[in-house]
């Protein structure tokens, strides 16, 4: 089975059958020049686990305009040996839509600019799907709000956007932990 089509039939009827939010945990890869944000690839972790990547078709072309972008992304883009993985943006929105439901909760790391690169998406803010919310959870700010504890070292590749997601729920975990560990006993 390709990469594709891991999900294609998975229902969300466990979650939103009851109401009840799955948390996703993303990452993006961009190109900004501080007006607009470009999408390279995009990686999702379901709390669950299942995984989702895609990177745009015009990654390889977006990657080559920052010298950035070349020394940090290039290396880890997959979509010219794994053509599957390269989707056009309208196709990965749709996708994601099948994968995250309806009532998604959306966790990233330092989460303004990938927040922006999914939302668009979209097209406007007020584009986005029903049931989704209009602002991401950043594991950052949780992180600050619990003293800013060190986080777990990434372990594969940094900049490699479903590396990144899957390195994003660790950390909220950890954070998780780590905010259950200071509670006082009551």
């Amino acid at each position: 089975m390709n990469e594709a089509d891991r999900f294609q039939n998975i229902k969300f009827t466990d979650c939103n059958r009851w109401g009840l939010k799955m948390k996703f945990w993303f990452d993006t890869e961009f190109l900004e020049d501080g007006k607009t944000i470009e999408l390279i690839s995009i990686g999702v972790v379901a709390e669950d686990g299942r995984t989702y990547y895609a990177e745009t078709p015009d990654a390889y072309s977006l990657c080559a305009e920052s010298a950035w972008l070349k020394a940090n992304v290039l290396s880890h883009l997959t979509g010219m040996s794994q053509p599957s993985i390269t989707r056009p943006r309208v196709q990965i929105a749709r996708e994601i839509i099948e994968f995250v439901g309806e009532k998604p909760e959306f966790w990233a790391y330092y989460c303004s600019y990938d927040w922006v690169a999914l939302c668009q998406l979209y097209g406007r803010m007020i584009d986005l799907p029903k049931g989704w919310p209009m602002f991401c959870r950043d594991v950052k700010q949780l992180c600050v709000d619990l003293g800013n504890p060190k986080l777990p070292e990434q372990e594969g590749q940094e900049h490699n956007a479903l590396a990144d997601a899957l390195w994003t729920k660790q950390a909220w975990e950890f954070l998780k932990e780590h905010s259950v560990a200071e509670l006082p006993e009551v």
